[in-house]
C-alpha cells in the first residue's frame, strides 16, 4: 500500500515536473520575442502546476524549486520595460487577471518585487497588499510555499534602516509589521496541517509537518536580520507578538520550534534583557512541550554570554538572571505535573551549571538549586531510571569540576541530601567521582568536621549500604573502591597535632563500621597516618594537664593497638603482624620501652597462634628479626627474652633451609653496628655454628632422601655471614674458621654425591674473588685476609 502511494507521488511529480517544463518551453520563447501577453499566459499556465494537492510537502518542495527557478528568470524580463513596453504599475494590475488564484499570487509576488524595487510606489504599500492577497490561499501546503516565496523576494526590500527602501521615521516598524504578519499566517497554515485530509497516519502528518518547519522559523531569521529593531521595539513589539503567536497555536511541535528558534535567532543581550517576557510563555505551553530543552539551550547560551566578556556580567545581576531562571524552572515543572523526573533534574543540571558560570562566588545559589531537586526528588523511591541517576551524577559533578576542591561541596549542605537519593550503585559512583576529584587536585582535608562530612557523602563505599551486600560485587570492583577509600585517608592532613588526632578517631570510627572486607584496605593508611603524627610528637612525654586531653605518642598508640586488633578478626594475621612492627618501630623511636615490647609481643602471639603457612611463617620471622635488630630502647632483660624467642622459632620453621637461613640471620641480633649497639660475638658465633649444623642436617636429608646430598649454597651463604663479622671485627670469627668453611664447601663441591648447582657454583666463585680482592687491597683489613688461602 505504501509504496504504491509513493509509485503514484513519483508518477504525478514527473507529470508536473513535465508541464512545468512545457510551459516554461513556450514562456521562454515568448520572452525572447519579447510578446508580454503569451509570456503571462505561459506563466500562469506553468504556475497552474503547483496547485496540486496529491503531494507530499517533501515532493512538492521539488516541483516548488522547478517553478521557482523559472520565476527568478521571469523577474528579469519583468525589470526590462523596454523588452516589454508596460509601465510597473499597468504590469502590477495586469497580471491580476490571471484566471486563477495561485498563479495570480505568484505572478503578482513577483512583479511586487520589481515594483518595489523601482521606488515609483512606497515599499510598505505594496509589501502590506502582497501579504493582505496572500491570504486568498487557505490549503495549508500551497499557501506556506506561496507565503515562503513572498518572505523570499522581499527579505532584501524590507524598508530598513540603511537600507536603499528606508522611508520615513516608522519604515522600520513597517518591515516588523510585515514579517510579523507573514509569519503569523503561515504559522496558522503550518499549525493546520495536522488537521489536513481524513483518516492519514498521525505520524506521517507530524513528519511532514517536521519537513516544513524551517519554512516558518525563515521569517524569525529575517526579523533578527532587520537592522532597525534596537532592544526596546524587540522589548515592546517584536517578542510579545511573537510569542502571542507561540502560545496560542496550542500545538507541540509548533511551540517548541519556534521557542527554540526565538534562543537561537536573537542576540543574547536582548534575551538576558527580557528573560521575564521569555520565561513568562514558558508554563503557558502544552504539558507535552519538550520545554527542558528550551530552557537548557537559553540557559546555555546565557551561560557562554556570560563567559564571553566580564563587563556582561553586571547586567545578569541587574536582571536578577538566576532569581527568574529559577521561578521559571519551578513554575514549568508545577504546570507540567506529568514531567518525568529525569526531565525535573536536566533543568536543574542547566541551571546549576549556568549559576557555575555566572555566579560561581554565589554558593548560596549552588546550594539553592540542589535544595530545588531534593525538594522534587522528596517522597520519590530511590532513583533507579538510569538516564535520571546520570543526572544526578553530573548535577553533583558540576561543582566539583568548577571549583575543583571538595571542600567547597561540603559546604553545601543539599549536597548529601541530593546523593541520599541515588540508588547503591550510582551512589558509589559518585563516591569515586568525589575521592578522584580529591586526588586528581591534590586537596587536602584538613579538620574533623569535614572528613566527617566527607565519610558521609562517600559513605557507599566505606559500608554496606541497605539492601545491597557486599558479596555482589564484582572483586575487581571492590578492591579498586576500596584501594580509591585507601589513598584518600592519606589526603587528611592538618598541622596542629589535637586537630589530626581528632581526624584519625573520626576515620576510625567509619572504618570500623565498614565490614571485615574493608578492614584490611582501610586499616593500614589509617595506621601509616597515625605513624606519621607519632612521628612529629617525638619525644612528647605522657599527660600534660590542660582543658582537652593533648595528643600524645602513648595515646595514639593505644589507639592503634585498638584498631590493629580489629584486623585478627577478618582474618589477617599477616598484615596485622606488619602493622604491629611498624608500631614497634614507631614506639622505639618515640623512646616507649613498655609500648614497643607490647607490640613485639601481640606480633609473637600472631606468628603462635594465627600464621600456620610455612611460607608465611618464614617471611614473618624475617621481619621480626629485621625489626627487632633495628631496635634500641629495650633493656637487656627484654631484649634476651625477644631475641630468644625469635632464634627459637627460627630453629623450628618446617623446612631446614629456611630454618638455617632464619638462624644466621638471628646472628644480626647480638651484632649491631651502632656506636651503642649490641656487640655479643660469642653469640654471634653460637647462631652461625646452629646455622652450619642445619645445613649439614639438610645435606644429609638430601643424601638419604635423594640419594645425592643439595646443592652447597647455604654452606655460601654462611660463609658470607662470617665474612661479614670478621670484617666488623667480631673476635670469635677468626681466619682459621673461615679456612675451614671454605675447605669444607670445596670438598663438597667436588663430592661426587653433590648435584651440580650453578648458581652456588658463581656465588662461591664471586666470594672467593671478593677475599683475593680484600688481600690485594692490603692495609689493615687485607692483613687479616692474608692467613686465609683463597
Amino acid at each position: 500500500m505504501i509504496s504504491n502511494i509513493a509509485e503514484d507521488e513519483d508518477k504525478w511529480l514527473a507529470e508536473g515536473i513535465a508541464g512545468i517544463q512545457h510551459n516554461a518551453f513556450y514562456m521562454h520563447r515568448s520572452v525572447d520575442s519579447n510578446n508580454l501577453r503569451e509570456v503571462l499566459k505561459y506563466s500562469a499556465q506553468m504556475l497552474s502546476e503547483l496547485r496540486t494537492s496529491r503531494l507530499s510537502p517533501h515532493k512538492y518542495y521539488e516541483l516548488y524549486m522547478r517553478a521557482f527557478d523559472e520565476l527568478r528568470k521571469l523577474e528579469i524580463f519583468f525589470k526590462d520595460e523596454s523588452r516589454h513596453g508596460c509601465s510597473i504599475i499597468d504590469l502590477y494590475e495586469l497580471v491580476q487577471h490571471a484566471g486563477n488564484i495561485l498563479p495570480r499570487l505568484y505572478l503578482l509576488c513577483t512583479v511586487g518585487s520589481v515594483y518595489i524595487k523601482s521606488k515609483e510606489a512606497p515599499p510598505k504599500d505594496v509589501l502590506k497588499d502582497l501579504v493582505e492577497m496572500c491570504r486568498g490561499i487557505q490549503h495549508p501546503i500551497r499557501g506556506l510555499f506561496l507565503r515562503s516565496y513572498l518572505s523570499q523576494v522581499s527579505r532584501d526590500k524590507l524598508p530598513d534602516i540603511g537600507s536603499d527602501y528606508e522611508g520615513d521615521a516608522d519604515t522600520v516598524m513597517d518591515a516588523v509589521e510585515f514579517v510579523l504578519q507573514n509569519f503569523t499566517e503561515m504559522n496558522k497554515l503550518w499549525v493546520r496541517m495536522q488537521h489536513q485530509g481524513p483518516g492519514r497516519a498521525k505520524e506521517k502528518q507530524e513528519k511532514e509537518r517536521s519537513e516544513l518547519r524551517d519554512l516558518v522559523g525563515k521569517n524569525l531569521h529575517v526579523l533578527s536580520q532587520i537592522e532597525g529593531i534596537d532592544l526596546e521595539m524587540y522589548k515592546d513589539t517584536v517578542l510579545p507578538r511573537v510569542l502571542e503567536q507561540v502560545v496560542n497555536c496550542k500545538d507541540e511541535l509548533a511551540q517548541y520550534y519556534l521557542m527554540d528558534c526565538i534562543i537561537q535567532v536573537f542576540p543574547d543581550e536582548y534575551h538576558l534583557q527580557t528573560l521575564e517576557t521569555l520565561l513568562g510563555a514558558c508554563p503557558q505551553l502544552q504539558p507535552t512541550v519538550d520545554i527542558k530543552t528550551v530552557l537548557s539551550q537559553l540557559m546555555e547560551r546565557l551561560s557562554n554570554y556570560a563567559a564571553s566578556s566580564a563587563e556582561v556580567l553586571p547586567d545578569f545581576l541587574q536582571v536578577e538572571a538566576f532569581a527568574k531562571l529559577s521561578s521559571a524552572i519551578g513554575k514549568v515543572i508545577e504546570a507540567q505535573v506529568d514531567m518525568p523526573v529525569v526531565g525535573a533534574i536536566t533543568l536543574y543540571v542547566s541551571l546549576l551549571t549556568f549559576t557555575l558560570r555566572v555566579h560561581p562566588d554565589r554558593l548560596d545559589y549552588v546550594d539553592q538549586v540542589l535544595g530545588a531537586c531534593v525538594k522534587k526528588l522528596c517522597g520519590k523511591p530511590k532513583l533507579e531510571d538510569s538516564k535520571a541517576t546520570k543526572q544526578i551524577v553530573a548535577l553533583l559533578s558540576a561543582p566539583l569540576e568548577k571549583y575543583n576542591d571538595i571542600v567547597t561541596a561540603l559546604t553545601l549542605s543539599n549536597y548529601p541530601r541530593v546523593m541520599d537519593h541515588l540508588d547503591n550503585g550510582t551512589n558509589k559512583i559518585m563516591a569515586m567521582v568525589i575521592i578522584q576529584s580529591i586526588m586528581k587536585n591534590s586537596t587536602c582535608i584538613s579538620t574533623a568536621d569535614k572528613v566527617e562530612a566527607l565519610f558521609e557523602l562517600i559513605k557507599g563505599l566505606i559500608k554496606d549500604l541497605d539492601g545491597f551486600p557486599v558479596d555482589e560485587l564484582d572483586e575487581e570492583d571492590f578492591k579498586d573502591e576500596q584501594n580509591s577509600v585507601a589513598r584518600l585517608i592519606h589526603m587528611f592532613y592538618n598541622d596542629d597535632p589535637e586537630e589530626m588526632l581528632k581526624i584519625i578517631c573520626t576515620v576510625k570510627k567509619h572504618i570500623m563500621t565498614g565490614g571485615l572486607r574493608r578492614l584490611p584496605f582501610t586499616v593500614p593508611p589509617l595506621i601509616f597516618s597515625a605513624l606519621r603524627l607519632v612521628r612529629r610528637l617525638q619525644g612528647q612525654e605522657g599527660d600534660v594537664v590542660g582543658e582537652e586531653e593533648p595528643a600524645t605518642p602513648k595515646k595514639i598508640f593505644q589507639l592503634l593497638n585498638q584498631t590493629i586488633e580489629a584486623l585478627s578478626s577478618v582474618p589477617s594475621p599477616e598484615l596485622a603482624l606488619r602493622l604491629y612492627l611498624q608500631c614497634a618501630e614507631a614506639a622505639n623511636d618515640c623512646d616507649l620501652e613498655p609500648v614497643a615490647y607490647e607490640f613485639f609481643t601481640q606480633a609473637f602471639i600472631l606468628y603462635e597462634e594465627e600464621i600456620a603457612d610455612s611460607k608465611a611463617q618464614v617471611t614473618a620471622i624475617h621481619l621480626i628479626i629485621g625489626t627487632l635488630q633495628r631496635m634500641n630502647v629495650f633493656g637487656v632483660e627484654n631484649r634476651d627474652t625477644l631475641t630468644h624467642k625469635a632464634t627459637g622459632y627460627s630453629a623450628k620453621l618446617l623446612k631446614k633451609p629456611d630454618q638455617c637461613r632464619a638462624v644466621y640471620a638471628c646472628s644480626h641480633l647480638f651484632w649491631v653496628d651502632d656506636q651503642d649497639g649490641i656487640k655479643d660475638g660469642e653469640r654471634v658465633m653460637l647462631c652461625l655454628k646452629r646455622a652450619l649444623r642445619i645445613a649439614n642436617a639438610a645435606q644429609q636429608m638430601a643424601t638419604v632422601a635423594r640419594g645425592s646430598s643439595g646443592p652447597v649454597i647455604l654452606f655460601v651463604e654462611i660463609l658470607n655471614k662470617y665474612i661479614y663479622f670478621f670484617e666488623k671485627g667480631n673476635s670469635q670469627v677468626t681466619s682459621s674458621a673461615i679456612q675451614g668453611l671454605i675447605e669444607l664447601i670445596t670438598s663438597e663441591m667436588q663430592s661426587e654425591s653433590t648435584t651440580p648447582d650453578p648458581p652456588s657454583d658463581a656465588f662461591f666463585a664471586s666470594t672467593m674473588r671478593y677475599i683475593q680482592f680484600q688481600k690485594q687491597k692490603g692495609g689493615a683489613m687485607g692483613e687479616k685476609y692474608d692467613s686465609i688461602k683463597a
